[in-house]
């Protein structure tokens, strides 16, 4: 979740924004020492990005990997870049910073009018330069519908749609597999009229 809503006019070091995040009660990404505020997800964006975080938790518990959501950044190692992705997983035991990661193995963006474009061309950017990242998912939030980016030998991603009720989202990389019918549970995309629920 990241939407550019406010833009400090001030240039603010790396450790005064990290502290600053500590005690504010709206998120903000940094990039180049300007702050972006983040716009408030929907109640289905909240649900999704849950539903991907527990599936994760369960599948991953007393394993090596381990999820995080909501509060754990993702840094731009070598750059003065701070992203909040919906969802991430990492997999380093020495990538241990209290407050973000260096270097995640898998992130999760769950998509919405707001944030689609950054989350599609400037995050999908990005993200490939975190040599740790080997996968980076897209997430509709107005129909079952992920978009699986992977590490590629000809290009920085190479792009997989997954969708439908029986689908499956397969994550070799670490070891995990989650069920579409379970991230998106409970959610309007669940119930809206027409919605293919069947494997495509």
């Amino acid at each position: 979740m990241t939407s550019a809503v406010a833009q400090s006019q001030q240039f603010l070091s790396v450790e005064d924004y990290l502290e600053g995040e500590r005690f504010s009660e709206i998120r903000h990404e940094y990039v180049g020492g300007c702050v972006y505020a983040m716009a408030g997800a929907s109640d289905d964006h909240n649900r999704i990005a849950g539903n991907i975080f527990g599936e994760l938790r369960e599948r991953l518990r007393g394993r090596r990997c381990e999820p995080f959501m909501v509060d754990m950044k993702v840094k731009l190692s070598g750059s003065q870049a701070f992203y909040y992705p919906d969802v991430l997983v990492a997999c380093d035991p020495s990538d241990k910073a209290k407050y973000f990661r260096e270097r995640p193995t898998v992130i999760f963006e769950v998509l919405s009018s707001e944030t689609e474009r950054t989350d599609q061309r400037e995050k999908r950017f990005t993200y490939a330069l975190i040599p740790s990242v080997k996968v980076y998912v897209l997430v509709s939030q107005e129909k079952p519908e992920l978009t699986v980016l992977r590490r590629s030998r000809s290009a920085p991603w190479a792009a997989e749609v997954v969708e439908g009720r029986k689908s499956i989202l397969k994550l070799p990389e670490i070891k995990a597999e989650i069920p579409l019918a379970r991230i998106y549970e409970r959610t309007a995309a669940a119930r809206r009229p027409g919605t293919r629920w069947t494997k495509s």
